[in-house]
This record gives structure tokens, C-alpha cells and sequence, in this order.
């Protein structure tokens, strides 16, 4: 898989283009800011749009999805659990464990509630890697203390997720660096804190 961040908006966020092969066709993640300059970098590698992957409903990640989508026609994936809490249509609405293919690769939908009720994390075996939003950071986690935000749900997605995951997986956060899991379990204080307890 290749990827290509961009970054942007008040809060920095992290959105992200997904695809194999110039020529070939992409994913947006979380366009939250910009959506000229995803439209922009999709064109330049000669990329079709297939779809809006949104890891959660927060406006910092999901603020260029109607330009996008009314300029390319692409359908909008969400959690259903989160799609009551997003102003604007929904195509596809997700359940852990759906997968989506980029060619022959399969993504799959991890359900990661904590930082929003349908927070999820999109995950590759094959690239040994995750895009986990606001789930899970370099050094810290999502927050809990918005609107639909819960500390107990955000524990067991870091429990029961997460944490199985190898060192070697990499994630792609919606904001700050990537990093790997190994990274994560030395300098992750809040992660450390959660899964260090039995």
C-alpha cells in the first residue's frame, strides 16, 4: 500500500490517500481540511476516488468530505453508530469486522468506541498497518470528555484491539507522526497505564 498524508485545519489533522499503483484507483481518509488538495494529489497520481473512509464523525476529520464527494461522486463510509452525529449523507454505513478492498488488499473495520461511539480504526494485515483516527496517537490517546466520548469504552477498544496488536504494525494517526506499535508500548504513557493493568 502507498500512502500519502496530508495535513491541515486548526487542530492539524491528519487525512490520508490510499491506493497501490499510480493509475490505479484510491481512498480518502478523513479528509478534515483542504479537500482541493486531496482532489489535487488523487489527480496527480492519476488516481479515481473509489470511496471517503471517516474513522469517526468529528468535524476535524470529515470538513472536505461534501466537496469531495459532490465533485467526484464518491460514497461516504462512517460507522453507523456515529452517523446521528454527522450532519451529511452517509453511503456506506460500516460494522466492525466489514472489510473494504483497495485491490487486492483487504482493509479491515475494527470498531474502536471510546474517543466517539463509532470510532474505528481501518486495518491491513497485509501492509502491517492501522489509520486509527483518534483512537490511539504516538504518545497519547483519543479524548474521552466529548460529547459521546466514554474512558470505560476507550479502555476495552485499547484492551481488546489494540493491544493484540504486533510490534511491528504501524499506525497512521489522525493526528501526529506514525509510529509502531513497539513505539507506542515504550513512549504511550496512557496506552502503557490501560494495557499494563489486568
Amino acid at each position: 500500500m502507498k500512502i500519502k498524508r496530508l495535513v491541515g485545519g486548526n487542530l492539524e489533522s491528519n487525512g490520508y490517500i490510499i491506493y497501490q499503483k499510480e493509475g490505479g484507483c484510491c481512498y480518502i481518509i478523513d479528509p478534515g481540511h483542504g479537500p482541493e488538495k486531496f482532489i489535487k494529489a488523487a489527480k496527480e497520481n492519476k488516481l479515481s476516488i473509489a470511496g471517503i473512509l471517516l474513522t469517526h464523525h468529528h468535524y476535524d476529520h470529515v470538513s472536505g468530505v461534501r466537496k469531495i464527494r459532490d465533485l467526484k461522486g464518491c460514497p461516504v463510509y462512517l460507522h453507523r453508530m456515529d452517523m446521528d452525529m454527522y450532519r451529511d449523507e452517509v453511503d456506506v454505513a460500516l460494522e466492525g469486522g466489514d472489510v473494504v478492498m483497495l485491490g487486492d488488499e483487504t482493509i479491515r473495520v475494527l470498531h474502536t468506541p471510546g474517543h466517539t461511539e463509532g470510532s474505528v480504526c481501518y486495518f491491513s494485515e497485509k501492509s502491517k498497518l492501522a489509520f486509527t483516527g483518534d483512537t490511539v496517537f504516538n504518545v497519547d490517546l483519543g479524548r474521552t470528555d466529548l460529547k459521546d466520548g466514554d474512558p470505560e469504552k476507550m479502555e476495552a477498544s485499547i484492551r481488546s484491539v489494540v493491544d493484540l496488536w504486533g510490534n511491528e504494525i504501524v499506525i497512521y494517526p489522525g493526528h501526529g507522526d506514525s509510529c509502531n506499535m513497539k513505539f507506542v508500548r515504550k513512549m504511550n504513557s496512557e496506552f502503557i497505564d490501560i494495557a499494563g493493568r489486568k
